[in-house]
């Protein structure tokens, strides 16, 4: 083949290549939120679907799995993650058994899941936290292998017509980044990331309960914390963005800087024991100078008690609010509980889990 015939078949290989990439990217789930409903697909969430008198179409019911891509990198804490049968810590044996998961989580009407960037405390509540788990360097740059496994646990989702909340910051391990323009930079590549991917099943939580005073960087406080969600939103490719918000930590009703800003709004129920303050919660929210019409979502509780008549599950559905499951494992318990305890078995297999889908299973008429 002639030298300029070459060139141009090249070339036209090249276009072809970033075209095929970057406009023809086939997406099976496509989340938009009408009003207060999340809708998947065109239609509602759990269409038509009506439990003890109680409106569930156009909820998201979810659970907290921030550990779905979890690493150490400090190599001096990594060991104390080891799996119990090999004596090591595997990340992707992690990812992978988080992946074979999913399809039963899904067949008992969970819709949503939250991952996190820098995941959450793998011993469920902690004061210290050496262990380095960041999907961001220091300035704010994506390391690649984390994001190859956020990847597969998105792209699994997307098969089953499921969510993903990536949450971006946690306050355990947002001293990681350097400074304020590293938290930036990180906001912009994680955004930028999952817009290049053209992903249609997300939902962005800038970072993990805002108000928390453990934060090192003034931008991720509740009072700047709307900065960055707006950042978010205006960046586009195509046309597109991105949905976002932020949560606050257990109890707190979110406040109007946050509200005006967000696509929705995230609560969380951690430290609320009686389930009337949680229905108090949602109706608070919905008074919150700057509230519209928009979804309600708890995507963290660690109050359980499913086999009781009322419990903060069943009471965020009485105010037409989402609920999400947050389980982690409590000192001396097998390895089977919790979904954040690292190292984790994703499996349903403990009193606790089986309480949660079997009860959501009722609820959202799962399989």
């Amino acid at each position: 083949m002639p030298k300029t015939l070459l060139v141009v078949a090249t070339l036209l290989t090249f276009l072809a290549n970033e075209l095929f990439a970057n406009e023809f990217v086939s997406r099976n789930t496509h989340l938009t939120i009408v009003s207060d409903q999340f809708w998947i697909n065109g239609k509602p969430t759990y269409a038509g679907r009506v439990w003890n008198g109680k409106k569930i179409e156009g909820l998201l019911m979810n659970s907290r799995m921030v550990q779905s891509n979890f690493d150490d990198l400090n190599p001096e804490t990594r060991q104390q993650w080891a799996y119990p049968d090999t004596h090591i810590w595997d990340a992707a044996r992690n990812t992978q058994e988080f992946l074979a998961a999913m399809p039963a989580w899904h067949q008992h009407g969970l819709l949503a899941i939250t991952v996190n960037l820098q995941g959450g405390s793998p011993q469920g509540y902690s004061k210290q936290q050496p262990w380095h788990n960041s999907s961001f360097t220091e300035s704010g740059s994506l390391r690649p292998e984390y994001m190859d496994r956020l990847a597969r646990v998105i792209d699994r989702a997307d098969e089953l017509g499921m969510v993903v909340i990536v949450g971006y910051f946690y306050f355990g391990q947002d001293q990681r980044l350097e400074n304020e323009a590293a938290v930036i930079a990180a906001t912009d590549a994680a955004t930028q990331w999952l817009l290049d991917k053209a992903y249609t099943n997300v939902l962005v939580e800038v970072n993990n309960e805002c108000n928390v005073k453990a934060y090192d960087h003034a931008i991720l406080k509740e009072d700047r914390i709307h900065s960055l969600i707006s950042r978010v939103r205006d960046m586009k490719k195509d046309n597109r963005r991105l949905l976002v918000g932020t949560s606050y930590g257990g109890g707190a009703v979110p406040l109007s800087n946050v509200v005006t800003v967000s696509d929705f709004i995230l609560i969380h129920g951690n430290g609320v024991s009686d389930p009337n303050r949680i229905r108090e919660m949602v109706r608070e929210t919905r008074q919150v100078p700057g509230y519209r019409k928009m979804p309600i979502l708890f995507n963290e509780d660690d109050h359980f008690l499913f086999d009781q008549p009322d419990n903060n599950f069943i009471a965020a559905i009485d105010e037409y609010s989402s609920w999400g499951y947050f389980d982690f494992r409590m000192k001396d318990e097998s390895f089977v509980e919790g979904y954040q305890s690292v190292p984790v078995d994703w499996t349903i297999n403990s009193d606790r889990k089986r309480g949660f889908f079997q009860l959501l299973q009722k609820i959202s008429n799962g399989k």
